[in-house]
Order: structure tokens, then sequence, then C-alpha cells
């Protein structure tokens, strides 16, 4: 038995589906959904491919669960953000820069699964998923907004919930306002600008 088969039989049933969407998700973050291959999948995890439909029955099942999986991750952050002392204006700051919402959007990174899952049509469960999850960022970002307009670095009377669908609308549409903007590197830095001196105390 290679050290690879022993491997692969010492595995449980809940680390081997783990061990498929760890491999979906760099898959699909590097290639997209359209692209992305189950049988990519089943390579970088060192198993056949009728396992992973085994596992999660279609592909679109499959980049389902990676697009939940990645939102639980987010969430934590988030969450973790909420419940410290970390200055919320500071994250916001980060949140906005145009280098980082760039980044965002980068293949390779888990913000472009959610770029690409919001751009499915045709598959429920995908459908399903991509709003699951703007649904969950919007629900812990306005918790973030409300830690910081608690602490007074943020105006008073801010629509907490209303200025996190702002600013998820602000991150999701950054990819149109640099193909179509003259000067996108100039509208990104104003919209970052006015956005903050929006939202802060």
């Amino acid at each position: 038995m290679t050290e690879r088969s022993a491997r692969r039989t010492r595995m449980s049933a809940p680390e081997r589906r783990e061990s498929i969407l760890a491999a979906a998700t760099e898959v699909f973050a590097e290639v997209g959904y359209l692209r992305g291959k189950t049988s990519a999948v089943a390579q970088r995890v060192g198993v056949s491919e009728p396992v992973v439909f085994q596992n999660f029955g279609t592909k679109a099942a499959l980049f389902a669960a990676v697009v939940d999986r990645a939102a639980d991750h987010v969430c934590r952050m988030l969450d973790r953000v909420t419940e410290s002392a970390v200055p919320v204006a500071g994250l916001l700051e980060t949140m906005l820069d145009p280098d980082h919402l760039h980044h965002v959007h980068s293949a390779g990174t888990v913000g472009a699964i959610f770029a690409d899952a919001s751009g499915v049509t045709g598959e429920p469960e995908v459908e399903a998923a991509a709003r699951r999850s703007t649904q969950r960022f919007a629900t812990s970002i306005t918790a973030v907004l409300a830690r910081g307009r608690a602490d007074g670095e943020l105006r008073p009377d801010l629509d907490t919930e209303a200025a996190a669908w702002w600013l998820l609308s602000l991150v999701a549409s950054q990819k149109f306002r640099y193909s179509t903007a003259a000067d996108p590197a100039a509208v990104e830095a104003r919209l970052a600008a006015g956005t903050l001196a929006f939202l802060l105390a």
C-alpha cells in the first residue's frame, strides 16, 4: 500500500468531503465555475472523479457547497471583528481601498468565487447559494457597522443595514466601473473617499 493510498483509506467521510471542498475551492477560484472541471478537483484530492460525484452529486451542487463554505469563512472573520476592539473606521478604509477591491476580484481569491457565483444563471443550486452568501454578508457587515456606530466611529444616524447593502453593491460593481469609466482609478478613489466621508462620524 502506498503512502497516498494509506491516507485515502484512513480518511473519514467528513474528512473526504472537506478535502474535496478545499480542492474545489482552489480550482473554481483559479478558473471559474464554467471552466472548472470535477476531474481537476479529483486529481488534486487524489481520488477518482466518481468519488467527487458520490459526495456531491453534481458539479453545480459542488460549486454551491464551495460558495457556502467560503461564506462561512468570510462571515466568521467579520463576526470576530464585531466582537473585537478593532477600529471599524480602519476596517472600512481597508475594505474600500481600490487596490484591495481589485485584489478581491482577482483569480485565485475567495472573492473570485462569489463574483463568479453571482453571474451564474440556469443553475438553481448555485443561484440559491449566491443569494444565501450575499444575505449572510449583509447581516455580518450590518453587525460590524452597528458596533462602529455604537462606538462613535460612524455617524449616529447611520442605517447600518442599508449601508451594508450599499457597501456590498460597491464591491460587486467594481468590474463594471473598470470596464466602462474613462479613468477608473480616479473614479474608484473618489468613490472610496465619498463613501468614507458619508459613513464616518
